[in-house]
């Protein structure tokens, strides 16, 4: 099917412009030419780029697609939560943001780092974990923050120090057996991330302060990670994460689209005890009958007989 794909794109555009394209290859500094080299072999670089042909060897084609989606998702990485960051940061709320989710989510990301660095899997697969985890934690403290819970927030970094001084700079107090059975979990982490979010949106009503930069980066990017899993690291446990990501991801870019412009609903405010009413004292009525009340005339005396 991609070899399918290729020959139109070969006949039809690289062919016609080889002898502009070869020009341009030939004034490329050495250093790119290694950085390639080392990222796709030597045969794969002469075949793609000295010889410009994209049909030679169709594996070295989807080796260079499944390296450049790599880059480019770990690039769109470094800023993918900076929107939500400055959206909370500007509103000084964190409406229809949940907590759960991204400290779900920063929980995964750091156990997928230590796996996929202990394993030594290329860095194009692996390397937006380390900065989109950077993110979640300052989310998850501006979260908390604007919730006026302060302790919490610095409980929360404290927690995150520890998990990555224990995963990735000390293996004794985690061996290797344990992080295959950690990153089976992570699956797991990354699906329950998103079920708050996505439980939060669906009960008020609206996505609040939730970046749709960052939702639909996230669809992207889950999704090219499926390519790039499938073409360079050989792990089903990873492989099964990102599915299930991408599935999710897809339910999320769903409500932001189906709620755009809807307003998150307000919060009900708690019902006020009702005072009680006051009753006006009421006299205690005597045993004996109440005296009439005295006429204006004076009573007459009767003559006795």
């Amino acid at each position: 099917m991609a070899a399918s794909i290729m020959e139109p794109l070969q006949q039809n555009i690289i062919t016609p412009l080889q002898p502009y394209l070869r020009q341009i290859v030939s004034s490329l500094p050495e250093p790119v030419h290694d950085t390639v080299t080392s990222l796709i072999g030597s045969s794969c670089h002469n075949a793609l780029l000295v010889d410009l042909d994209v049909t030679k060897d169709p594996a070295c084609t989807s080796l260079a697609i499944s390296k450049a989606l790599g880059i480019a998702i770990v690039g769109a990485s470094a800023i993918v939560k900076v929107p939500q960051i400055l959206k909370l940061i500007g509103s000084r709320s964190s409406a229809g943001v949940s907590f759960v989710s991204y400290a779900l989510e920063t929980a995964s990301l750091l156990i997928t780092l230590s796996y996929s660095v202990r394993n030594q899997f290329p860095f194009s697969t692996y390397g937006e974990t380390a900065l989109i985890a950077v993110q979640d934690v300052v989310v998850g403290v501006l979260v908390l923050t604007f919730a006026d819970r302060s302790t919490a927030a610095a409980a929360f970094i404290a927690v995150v120090a520890a998990s990555v001084y224990a995963l990735l700079f000390d293996q004794t107090l985690v061996d290797a057996q344990t992080m295959s059975l950690l990153q089976a979990g992570a699956g797991a982490l990354g699906v329950a991330s998103k079920l708050p979010q996505i439980i939060t949106i669906w009960r008020e009503g609206g996505t609040g302060q939730l970046s749709a930069f960052a939702v639909f980066n996230y669809l992207a990017g889950s999704l090219s990670r499926i390519f790039t899993t499938l073409q360079e690291v050989d792990d089903k446990l990873i492989l099964y994460g990102f599915i299930a990501g991408f599935t999710l991801n897809v339910i999320l870019a769903t409500q932001m689209v189906y709620y755009w412009k809807a307003p998150t609903k307000p919060k009900k405010a708690k019902k006020a005890a009702p005072k009680p009413v006051e009753r006006a004292p009421v006299a205690q009525a005597s045993s004996a009958s109440p005296s009439p009340k005295p006429s204006g005339k004076t009573p007459t005396t009767r003559r006795r007989g």
